[in-house]
């Protein structure tokens, strides 16, 4: 009995041991429902005058100030409990006047497009603790305060209106705003898209002038979607939609002055056919800056207008061969002494940070080597110093680091290997650090000008509790050489019980998009760790094309986009059969958008590669596509006809012989629906069978209510049927 007593305890022990050490398995539900494996971070910081505080969104409708050095919260700035307006509790966004003395908030924001929204804006007086309106006249879009923090403008139904805030008078400075044909202060549609331009209005440093877009788009052809929205009868949405080679917006830069109640237009020269990607004004209150494109992107040029006048000349002119990325909102970055400007360029091969003085001359040029700059956070006058991200070795990676504007000091802030990034307080005086890696979620600190880590904000610890009660499978970085001696960066994700004996299916994952890098060494568990718990290998690789190796590799794609990089997709999915753990028969592609165009492009191309493939909201022809975006990498249509045609899916029908799905959401405003409709009809009249799923009335990202688990689960049964 004695030893029953001591097998039966034994055995109780071991299953209790077991039972401690089975973990669960990643589901579609916790990657697209729950957000178990979602990192938590900080976001919406925005830094105080006095560098020593910040200000972020709590929930309630609070907004709340904060210690950079001590991490605590030390006021509450507004709190929507005091008030009896119940759209406060729910803000979307806020603005501090540049005294501090006011707030300006958002609610019920509308989506209209990516970046932008209507909305309802309210005016917080902090001293007076009184909150009001900011229009009772309709819905706004755009509110911004002026430098002195008295005056409010905004756009309304594509006019601008300024509201001075000690009177409440309410005025409107321009009338021929008309939708789908102009807009003042807003950006059109493609300038929203592809130059991520947010907004179309700026304040003078001294606030008595407000310079604005206006664009005409007349002349650009009109764009419709069926909005059925459980309706009898659907809305026929329009828009005005440029596609490649065909007529922009004519646009003009304008500046109002608020003294003589006059607008001047600024002189950007007699060419209509071109691009204003920014205007900014320097320190001098009379001066904007516009930076200016041509048609076709190779050329770029700093214009410095005199408000007053109109008057301009050019201060920067660089050109290229190929194109110029598109400008951001530091571009041009103007020293806050008024004697220098700095910028990123391609010019010696590789993306860095130039430094010209105000006469348009080169002072030098402060970063260099492989290690592109990604982004520049800012200049420092009181340090002379110019912080930035760049690549770290590798185009999987970053850092965060500092160079001194003589190119003579310079210093890495981030120590730990991994995708970093870094905010700035105003003062530079402090910074919050961002790290993650495929094997840590991210990580949250806040340091001092000298890089000193001051205290952890975010661990992550209770992630890491959950990720250590799950089978996660890792993610392994490797490279191969194609037969063109071209070495790729990639990654693997392999299943928990992985064996080498095995013969795997595999699901390569790519987007492929002209400077996009997929190969990264960050934190995220999602629907690749899940494939592979459900007995796939999941494989990324980024071909020629994309980012974080050169101009070079960059643009070798100009004029002939899909070309190269549907090579490279089909050299590593040759590679992966070579393997002796892959099945050679059941390899499948996928992406979206870019990656949709792609994958159904390799399937296309390669039977004897892929069996099958999952494309998403894909451009089947890049006649479809946009001006801005396609014609930076593709030239003009009529000058390069072949180039659009040789390598868009529509004209490779006729090699289908695997399983091909198509999803697209039928309100898609950026990859139109069309797309997916003509690829379809050009398989019908092949003859050629395929599979297709429209999502109705979603947008390009496909989400909302149970979209998405819905899309996900979709996915996984088609590779599960057909691999």
């Amino acid at each position: 009995m004695r030893k029953l007593i001591i097998l039966l305890a034994s055995t109780v022990i071991a299953l209790q041991s077991i039972a401690q050490v089975e973990k669960q398995r990643i589901t579609l539900e916790n990657i697209q429902r729950d957000g178990t494996f979602y990192a938590r971070s900080i976001r919406g910081i925005t830094s105080m005058n006095d560098g020593e505080h910040y200000t972020v969104i709590e929930s309630g409708g609070k907004i709340a100030k904060y210690s950079y050095a001590k991490g605590k919260r030390v006021d509450i700035l507004f709190d929507a409990e005091n008030f009896d307006i119940p759209s406060l509790k729910k803000i979307s966004g806020y603005e501090l006047s540049a005294d501090e003395n006011k707030i300006l908030l958002s609610t019920n924001v509308v989506p209209i497009y990516r970046r932008s929204f209507t909305a309802d804006y309210y005016i917080y007086d902090i001293q007076k603790k009184t909150v009001a309106p900011l229009s009772n006249n309709g819905v706004q879009r755009l509110a911004t305060f002026s430098p002195d923090g008295q005056k409010v403008a905004f756009v309304r139904e594509n006019n601008i209106y300024i509201v001075r805030l000690n009177s409440g008078k309410e005025t409107q400075i321009t009338f021929d705003g008309k939708f789908n044909h102009i807009i003042n202060g807003a950006a059109d549609w493609v300038y929203e898209e592809e130059f991520a331009l947010a907004t179309g209005m700026q304040w003078s440093p001294d606030s008595k002038q407000l310079a604005f877009y206006r664009f005409d788009e007349s002349d650009v052809k009109v764009f419709s979607m069926s909005m059925f929205q459980d309706q009898l009868y659907p809305e026929n949405y329009t828009f005005k939609y440029p596609k490649a080679g065909e007529d922009n917006s004519i646009v003009s830069i304008h500046a109002y002055n608020l003294d003589t109640e006059e607008t001047k237009t600024m002189d950007i020269g007699n060419e209509t056919d071109q691009y204003i990607a920014r205007i900014k004004w320097t320190i001098n209150p009379n001066q904007l800056s516009m930076v200016r494109l041509n048609r076709l992107q190779n050329k770029v040029e700093i214009l410095l207008a005199n408000a007053e006048s109109g008057s301009t000349k050019v201060l920067y002119t660089e050109t290229n061969e190929h194109y110029v990325e598109e400008p951001n909102d530091d571009y041009p970055l103007f020293t806050s002494d008024g004697k220098y400007f700095i910028i990123p360029s391609e010019m010696d091969g590789y993306n860095h940070i130039y430094l010209y003085n105000m006469n348009g001359k080169l002072e030098t040029q402060l970063t260099s080597g492989k290690n592109e700059v990604r982004k520049v956070y800012g200049y420092d006058a009181r340090s002379k110093r110019v912080y930035y991200t760049c690549f770290d070795e590798s185009p999987m990676r970053t850092a965060v680091k500092w160079i001194s504007l003589d190119g003579k000091k310079h210093e890495k802030l981030s120590q730990r290997i991994g995708t970093n990034s870094a905010a700035f307080s105003k003062t530079f005086k402090y910074y919050i650090h961002f790290h993650s890696s495929v094997s840590t979620p991210t990580l949250v600190t806040m340091h001092n000008a000298k890089g000193k880590e001051l205290r952890v904000i975010e661990d992550n610890a209770k992630l890491k509790e959950t990720l250590a009660t799950y089978e996660i499978p890792q993610k392994e970085f490797f490279t191969f050489t194609t037969s063109e001696g071209v070495t790729l960066n990639g990654y693997m994700v392999k299943p928990p019980t992985f064996n080498e004996n095995t013969k795997y299916p595999v699901l390569m994952y790519q987007y492929s998009g002209p400077g996009s890098i997929t190969v990264t060494d960050r934190f995220g568990i999602g629907w690749d760790q899940h494939l592979a718990t459900e007995g796939f290998l999941v494989v990324a690789v980024d071909g020629r094309g994309t980012g974080g190796r050169g101009e070079a590799f960059k643009k070798m794609t100009y004029g002939k986009l899909g070309y190269y990089e549907s090579i490279d997709q089909i050299e590593a999915g040759k590679y992966l059969q070579s393997l002796p753990f892959v099945d050679a028969k059941r390899i499948a592609i996928w992406g979206w958008s870019y990656g949709g165009y792609m994958s159904s492009l390799c399937l296309f191309k390669a039977p004897e590669v892929f069996s099958t493939a999952i494309a998403v909201a894909p451009v089947s022809n890049w006649r479809y596509y946009d001006t801005i975006y396609t014609e930076r990498y593709m030239g003009l249509p009529q000058d390069n006809p072949d180039g659009y045609d040789d390598n868009s899916p529509i004209n490779h029908v006729e090699g289908l012989q695997g399983k091909l799905l198509l999803v697209h959401g039928t309100a898609d405003d950026n990859v139109h629906v069309q797309n997916a409709i003509e690829l379809a009809e050009r398989l019908i009249q092949a003859e050629k069978q395929f599979d297709m799923m429209m999502y109705p009335d979603k947008n390009h990202s496909i989400y909302g209510g149970n979209t998405r688990m819905h899309l996900y689960t979709l996915l996984t049964n088609y590779l599960k049927n057909n691999l």
